[in-house]
């Protein structure tokens, strides 16, 4: 026999059902789960096979595939959402081990076990690991995150940007609203009223574009009012949580500055 057949070595040919189990390991988990938005949140085991290179999303559908606990109690599929499974729709964002991070680029070995999975803290959950994170997408209408246009007619090229606009406008437009950062601050909580990092780094993203500016005196007088910019603490949690490396400390101090400055000059010309 030669030295690479497995009959000598002992070990199972490639392909085999031996080599697959061996391949897998079995992993310890826990989910907190809720049945419904008024329901009460309890803990539940479970433990899953797990191939080499899993994600924790691949957990969850081993779960959905076969809903049984670490007792071997049959339940009913966890519920979580995704879309992309790239890192960049930001649905799967979720606590793992206690750290706000996204599921489909989370990988399972070297996580601490049993791997706890929990919804986001600062929004309401609809159930099991999905929460309702809508209060963002409202607060992208407070700070009129758009580029207002008058007509759809065309008008040739549009506007020009610099070079150094346009590297500083891509960072921010990395943002996948998917809440890491809201979860991370303190001070964005029901006392505070805050408006949030991403809402701040939006606020300056459209102040680049010149047909956006004609209306960034609108955007600087909301994050004036209450819950505005002057409630971040510069904690800079949100900044070292995005998955996406969005530079929300350094748009956030733009934006304080531009605010600064309109403030200013409202009161000049009360």
């Amino acid at each position: 026999m030669g030295v690479d057949d497995p009959g000598r070595t002992g070990a199972p040919a490639p392909g085999d059902a031996g080599s697959t189990r061996a391949s897998t390991e079995r992993v310890a988990l826990r989910v907190r789960r809720q049945a419904s938005p008024s329901a009460r949140p309890y803990w539940e085991a479970y433990v899953v096979e797990a191939p080499p290179g899993a994600t924790v999303i691949a957990l969850l559908l081993e779960i959905r595939r076969r809903p049984v606990t670490a007792d071997g109690r049959p339940t009913t599929p966890v519920v979580w959402e995704m879309s992309c499974l790239e890192e960049v729709c930001g649905a799967c964002t979720m606590l793992v081990n206690g750290r706000v991070r996204q599921a489909c680029a989370t990988l399972v070995a070297g996580l601490r076990r049993p791997i706890r999975l929990a919804p986001l803290t600062k929004f309401p959950v609809v159930r099991d690991l999905v929460v309702d994170r809508s209060v963002m997408f409202e607060q992208l209408k407070r700070i009129r995150a758009w580029v207002a246009i008058d007509g759809t007619a065309p008008r040739g090229p549009g506007p020009r940007f610099s070079e150094q606009l346009r590297q500083w406008g891509y960072e921010l437009s990395k943002c996948m609203t998917c809440g890491a950062c809201l979860e991370a601050c303190p001070q964005y909580n029901p006392w505070t009223g805050f408006i949030g990092p991403t809402n701040l780094a939006w606020v300056d993203y459209f102040g680049l574009h010149p047909n956006a500016r004609a209306t960034q005196d609108e955007r600087l007088d909301a994050v004036l009012a209450p819950g505005g910019v002057q409630t971040c603490a510069n904690a800079q949690n949100c900044v070292r949580v995005c998955p996406k490396g969005v530079p929300l400390t350094e748009a956030i101090y733009r934006v304080k500055r531009a605010a600064l400055v309109r403030g200013l000059r409202r009161w000049s010309e009360s």
